[in-house]
């Protein structure tokens, strides 16, 4: 009696995992042109912290510290350059100076300026 309800369940299981439909399936997120020069960038920037902390505990000498130090440090800006290479150049935002007359967080138009928003009660600048 045991051993068919586990038997039961098994093919159950095993049914339900090979039979998922792909529409059940979530979509997978876009890979990012520049994920690895991302995770190349933290793990370099986490070397250089590595080192600071050895140099400061006297397991480094100091020729050693500083030739190590650059040498990630020309690695960083290669990575950066790369980087800046792949993404394309945003055009930087034009900056809205608040008036006080629009609520920045609900849009509320007033007709005179105030501190905070007669609409959402949140602060206008």
């Amino acid at each position: 009696m045991v051993l068919s309800a586990a038997v039961v369940l098994v093919v159950g299981t095993l049914l339900f995992t090979l039979l998922v439909r792909s529409q059940d399936v979530p979509e997978t997120p876009p890979v990012s042109p520049t994920a690895h020069l991302e995770e190349h960038k933290a793990q370099i920037y986490e070397n250089l912290r590595d080192l600071q902390f050895e140099y400061r505990l006297g397991k480094l000498s100091d020729a050693d510290y500083q030739k190590t130090k650059v040498d990630l440090q020309r690695e960083l800006a290669r990575v950066l350059a790369e980087i800046d290479a792949v993404q394309p150049a945003k055009a930087p935002a034009a900056k809205i100076r608040p008036d006080g007359k629009t609520c920045p967080h609900c849009k509320a138009k007033f007709d005179h300026p105030m501190k905070f928003c007669g609409e959402c009660g949140k602060a206008m600048a």
